[in-house]
C-alpha cells in the first residue's frame, strides 16, 4: 500500500532555518491545519498516513523528506546539510526502518532529500547550499550495486533541487530552468513555470494526480493543460519556511502495510 511517513508541525517552526526567504511570523495553528489537510488530499489520493509526532527541539522536523528517502529496496538516512537539522536523523531511522533495511550516509557528507528527484532508477541530485559531492558520492555508492545512476545537478537560487523542479510523470519535468541545470535530465520534456510563479515547480506526484502548493495557478493551468489532475492545497505559512509539498512527506510502497 502506497504509504506516507509525515511529521506534526513544531510549535518552533519559525525560528527554523531560511535560506532564500526573508522570515515572516508564522501562524503556527493555521500550519497545523494545512499540515492535516495536505496529510487528507494524499488519503483522499490513496496514501496510508504514518504520522510521527512533532518534534519541538527541532523546527524544520515536519519536512521529513530531507532526512530519509526510501526506495524499492533499502531506506538511506540522509546527513542534513543544516547542522541544527541532524538530531531528526535518529527518529527518522526508526520509521523507515520498519520498512525496509536502513542505510546512513556519514560525514563529510552532507545530502538533503529535498536535493533527490528520481526518474525511474535515475536519481539526480542537487548540488545545493545542503547537498556536497561527498553526499553525491557516498549516495551513489550506496545505490549502483542495486542498479542505479546517480547524477549531480547543478543548483543555484533556490534550497533544494526539488525546489526548482519535480517529476510529474508521463516523461515531463517540471522546472524553473533558471535555478537548476536541467540540460543533464535527458529523456523527458522540461515544462516550465510559469514565469510570474518561479516557486512553481514543487509537485508530489501521487499515482496519476499532483498535489501542488495553491499559490501557483498559474502554474496549474500549464499542468492541467498537459491533462493532469492537479490537487492544490493551501501551505501558505509552510512555505514561508521554504517548506512545500514534496518535503512534508516520504512516500513510498508498504505491500504489507
Amino acid at each position: 500500500m502506497l504509504t506516507a511517513i509525515t511529521r506534526g508541525v513544531s510549535e518552533t517552526l519559525a525560528h527554523g532555518e531560511l535560506t532564500f526567504r526573508d522570515r515572516a511570523p508564522i501562524d503556527i495553528a493555521l500550519a497545523r491545519r494545512q499540515h492535516a489537510a495536505y496529510e487528507a488530499a494524499l488519503i483522499a489520493l490513496g496514501v496510508r498516513i504514518d504520522q510521527l509526532p512533532a518534534e519541538n527541539a527541532y523546527p524544520d522536523a515536519v519536512f521529513v523528506e530531507d532526512v530519509a528517502m526510501v526506495l524499492d529496496e533499502i531506506a538511506i538516512v540522509t546527513a542534513p546539510g543544516a547542522a541544527s537539522r541532524r538530531g531528526e536523523t535518529e527518529s527518522i531511522a526508526r520509521a523507515v526502518g520498519k520498512y525496509r533495511p536502513v542505510q546512513h550516509l556519514s560525514p563529510p557528507a552532507t545530502l538533503d532529500g529535498g536535493d533527490v528527484v528520481r526518474i525511474g532508477k535515475t536519481l539526480y541530485v542537487g548540488l545545493s547550499s545542503r547537498t556536497n559531492q561527498s553526499g553525491i558520492d557516498q549516495l551513489g555508492g550506496l545505490l549502483s550495486p542495486l542498479g542505479y545512476m546517480v547524477l549531480a545537478v547543478e543548483v543555484e537560487g533556490a534550497l533544494h533541487l526539488k525546489t526548482a523542479c519535480t517529476y510529474a510523470g508521463r516523461g515531463i519535468l517540471l522546472a524553473n530552468p533558471e535555478w537548476a541545470d536541467t540540460n543533464i535530465v535527458t529523456d523527458v520534456e522540461i515544462l516550465a513555470v510559469d514565469e510570474q510563479e518561479p516557486w512553481g515547480g514543487s509537485v508530489l506526484a501521487i499515482g496519476d494526480s499532483l498535489v501542488m502548493a495553491a499559490s501557483f495557478p498559474r502554474t496549474r493551468a500549464k499542468l492541467e493543460a498537459r491533462g493532469f489532475t492537479v490537487v492544490p492545497v493551501d501551505l501558505s505559512e509552510l512555505q514561508k519556511a521554504e517548506g512545500g509539498p514534496t518535503c512534508l512527506s516520504i512516500v513510498f510502497d508498504a505491500p504489507n502495510a
